[in-house]
């Protein structure tokens, strides 16, 4: 699913305006009538109160429709216009003048007005701001937002969280409202899954609007949206008459002394997700534990006893999963730039190995093309620098994925896939991933996937997804502290079948939880 900019949104409004022969009212009227369907499906005609904070824009409007709607079904409201500027949309005028040919009079905040009084039992719909606000709410407004986040209310707001940006970055925390639910026009938003801003959406949910599925489909997009169905297209089935050769053979190359277990965990990991034949490089120090404990896996002695200090391999793998757990001695440094000097393998490089890179620059040149770099937050500021937010993070990752012709994986509460200037937002995953290892399993999982034949960009896509969701099918039963990495490797077999479990269609929306 494709995530657009507020220009392309504003384009895609007028392309429908014009392509279907409609009103830009007309418009607003779907949407109103969706977040009407939205409330009334949940509420049923219950009396709670329910206060509409609308902006003077079109958002605004959208609020303003939606109250004459709440009126038609018998709904208790109240609608309070926050009245920040002389400038008013068409379109909110013309709801306005129907909400008050229907005897509902809206009350008019400023900064000389009294805060309206909330309780706890109200519902507040949010509909001051959209997507166009390029700059902070005025410090009046401020207040009005920080007395709906303190009501402790359940707020929902239309289209994105009153004061947020859509393509940039906040400027002022305290004047965003924090919702309990968002209800998206048509499509999601970058801002619901970037860490700064992804705080101001507890849930949100698509809905859908009409806008020209023709727009959509011929418009280009930065960032996409991944779910299952964009991954289950991926899928490479087995056929009936293969053998473990066809499946490929994957090398984890890692560990030091005290950390062997990352490369066991990525190594089962890597069994586990489907490659024919796995073997780890480890230093001597690791090769009982890891043949005593992952007879699936064969291993392969560096000379060094703690750490690796020669890389040499009597095998031919397919691909190369490198840096698990592999500390940055002098000696590891020296062997792994000799290595990446002389392989021609794909590669999936994570942890120390993306360390390695951060201290030597110039290694960057030596990766095979469309080599796979799996960074956290932390490894990610060694290998690009600082930034100053989440939207100069991307900028900085897109512009060094071009450059260096290498996938970024950028962990994180939600995974961004980068390549070429273009991301790729997971939506699997939970908090009980941050745990140690899961990392680690992850880069198994991707590894694997090449080593079956997916083209890099699409295993570091699918990877990340599957991992996810193996993770999500592990706390069901496990709950967020006690998930573990060895659970998520359990998790990986259900999340194949899971891949193939459709629910029942809904053509209406899509919902994400966090």
């Amino acid at each position: 699913m494709k995530i657009f900019t507020a220009k392309q949104i504003y384009a895609a409004d007028q392309f429908t305006i014009e392509d279907q022969n409609i009103t830009s009212d007309a418009l607003m009227e779907r949407a109103s009538v969706q977040l009407f369907n939205w409330l009334h499906h949940r509420l049923q005609g219950a009396q709670v109160k329910i206060k509409l904070f609308c902006g003077i824009g079109n958002n605004g409007g959208d609020g303003l429709a939606l109250a004459r709607h709440l009126r038609e079904h018998g709904y208790n409201f109240e609608v309070f216009v926050v009245n920040y500027s002389e400038k008013r949309s068409h379109d909110f005028l013309t709801n306005l003048e129907r909400l008050k040919d229907r005897k509902i009079w809206p009350n008019f905040v400023n900064q000389d007005t009294e805060l309206p009084s909330l309780d706890p039992e109200d519902i507040i719909i949010d509909a001051i701001f959209g997507i166009g606000l390029n700059r902070s709410p005025a410090q009046w407004v401020e207040r009005i937002i920080q007395h709906l986040n303190n009501s402790a209310a359940f707020v929902v707001s239309v289209d994105v969280p009153s004061g947020l940006f859509l393509d940039q970055a906040i400027k002022n925390s305290k004047a965003v409202v924090r919702a309990n639910y968002v209800l998206s026009f048509q499509f999601p938003k970058l801002i619901f899954f970037l860490p700064e801003t992804g705080i101001f959406s507890n849930q949100w949910e698509i809905l859908n609007i009409g806008l020209s599925q023709k727009y959509i489909e011929q418009t280009e997009a930065t960032f996409e949206l991944i779910s299952k169905n964009e991954v289950l297209k991926y899928y490479l089935p087995r056929e009936k008459f293969s053998h473990k050769g066809t499946y490929g053979h994957a090398l984890i190359l890692g560990g030091s002394y005290g950390k062997i277990g990352a490369v066991s965990l990525t190594s089962r990991a890597c069994i586990t997700s489907g490659s024919g034949l796995v073997s780890a490089y480890v230093p001597q120090c690791g090769y009982i534990p890891i043949q005593s404990s992952l007879p699936e896996v064969m291993v392969i002695t560096d000379q060094g006893e703690k750490e690796i200090t020669n890389i040499s391999l009597n095998i031919e793998p397919n691909v190369i999963g490198v840096g698990i757990g592999m500390g940055t001695a002098k000696n590891t440094l020296e062997a792994f730039t000799k290595f990446l000097g002389i392989t021609k393998c794909p590669m999936v490089i994570d942890a120390d190995g993306i360390n390695m890179i951060a201290m030597n620059k110039s290694l960057l040149k030596k990766l095979p093309p469309k080599t796979i770099l799996t960074p956290h937050p932390g490894e990610l500021k060694r290998l690009l620098g600082s930034w100053e937010d989440d939207f100069d993070k991307l900028q900085k990752a897109r512009e060094f994925s071009k450059k260096y012709d290498c996938i970024l994986v950028l962990k994180d509460a939600h995974t961004i896939v980068i390549y070429n200037k273009k991301g790729y937002v997971n939506t699997t995953g939970n908090p009980g991933m941050a745990t140690a290892g899961s990392g680690d399993v992850l880069t198994g999982v991707i590894t694997s996937l090449i080593a079956q034949k997916y083209e890099p960009l699409k295993a570091a896509i699918f990877g990340v997804y599957l991992h996810g969701r193996a993770g999500d099918i592990a706390i069901e039963n496990l709950g967020y502290q006690a998930l573990t990495a060895t659970a998520i490797i359990n998790g990986i077999g259900p999340a194949y079948i899971d891949l193939f479990d459709v629910p029942p269609a809904d053509d209406e929306k899509e919902t994400n939880e966090k």
